[in-house]
């Protein structure tokens, strides 16, 4: 098999950033959306990208020209799938819209066509079973924005074959991203299995120390090396992303999650961050502004009972061999902008400290925060 022309499902921001990587790369891309005014916002959109990347000259203008020139958009999906070899749907996270939507290409897409779903949090296998092609079918998460960002997260569902598995690696490859393999299509995958629930026990360690959201993102920021505070990064995610998230994560599997009612609230309120004007934090324009967080503030909350959550799903992960500690470190640096590995930051806390920590909340919440045989077993 080998991969040379590419059709994108969706043009939003995932869906055009991810058309402007491949066509980067050097594939023929069709971009698809079901009107033209969104095909045309978002090849504005992939115009003004790529004359920043001139202006920066990272590219030249001719390379800025061969690479807009390989992006086609098309509004009739027929077009869109002629002489297909990967389709790469980037349409939004609704499992019955993207069950609609295969439904629709599986009586279009030529026989040799892969799919691949963008998906964030929605299982593969679930996904892929609703195909006629669920051996030809694979998960390839982009990070936001794909321009930018150098993390994709590569999926196989319980059918999907190695050959293929090797084929997509070497696809993110070419389009100059770092493919991490996340082994078994778990809720959550790799980033998303520690990040949604780290938002829910920020909340929860609000409640029960008292302790501000800025002294709390203080301590995740300084303390635990991350590049922003939890609350901030919630925030400039968006919370419709992280609510929609968490119900598709939870209603999969219980122990990823111990989900706080405030996320629905705000979720509810309309308050989705940076978007909305409104999250946790209340934001004045278009333009992110950064919370004010310092080491000062850091000094006044102890991040243990995070980083004990943190380092519990990077162990689950481990134990039920989806992957590995160096993959895992690979995926939270590029992915989450870790400054310093995980479990650099464990050790400094102390192993031993971070599983008596979990002992204690499990008695404290429930069983939740028992401990992975997986850290019990690394904790001397």
């Amino acid at each position: 098999m080998a991969i040379k022309n590419v059709t994108v499902l969706g043009s939003g921001i995932m869906g055009h950033g991810i058309a402007q990587v491949s066509a980067m790369g050097g594939y023929n891309v069709i971009l698809r959306d079901v009107e033209k005014q969104f095909l045309d916002k978002a090849m504005e959109k992939i115009k003004w990208s790529l004359d920043k990347l001139v202006s920066k000259q990272k590219i030249s203008e001719h390379e800025a020209r061969s690479i807009f020139a390989r992006i086609i958009p098309k509004v009739e999906l027929a077009d869109a799938l002629k002489d297909c070899d990967l389709l790469i749907e980037a349409v939004p996270e609704t499992m019955d819209l993207k069950k609609k939507v295969y439904a629709e290409l599986d009586n279009l897409a030529d026989k040799k066509t892969i799919y691949a779903s963008n998906t964030s949090t929605l299982p593969i296998t679930e996904i892929a079973n609703t195909t006629s092609r669920p051996e030809k079918f694979i998960g390839i998460h982009f990070f936001n924005p794909p321009q930018l960002m150098k993390l994709v997260e590569v999926i196989p569902g319980q059918k999907t074959p190695k050959e293929l598995v090797d084929l997509t690696m070497n696809f993110v490859k070419s389009v100059s991203k770092e493919p991490v393999l996340c082994k078994k299509d778990v809720a959550g995958f790799i980033v998303n299995r520690i990040f949604i629930p780290l938002v829910h026990e920020a909340a929860w360690s609000m409640d029960r120390t008292k302790a501000s959201m800025t002294e709390i993102d203080s301590a995740v920021k300084f303390s635990l090396n991350f590049p922003m505070g939890i609350f901030e990064l919630a925030d400039f995610t968006g919370l419709d992303v992280i609510h929609k998230a968490t119900i598709e994560m939870h209603s999969r599997d219980k122990k990823v999650i111990n989900p706080h009612p405030l996320i629905r609230q705000l979720f509810e309120e309309k308050k989705l961050g940076q978007k909305s004007g409104a999250g946790f934090y209340l934001h004045s324009g278009e333009k992110y502004e950064r919370i004010n967080l310092s080491e000062e503030s850091a000094k006044k909350f102890n991040p243990i009972q995070l980083l004990a959550t943190i380092l519990n799903n990077v162990a689950w992960l481990i134990t039920n061999q989806v992957s590995d500690a160096q993959e895992i470190e690979k995926a939270l640096n590029l992915g989450m902008g870790l400054r310093k590995p995980i479990f650099e930051t464990a050790k400094e806390f102390g192993i031993s400290s971070i599983v008596g920590e979990l002992q204690s909340l499990a008695k404290k919440y429930g069983n939740f925060y028992e401990p992975d045989p997986y850290l019990i077993s690394v904790q001397n």
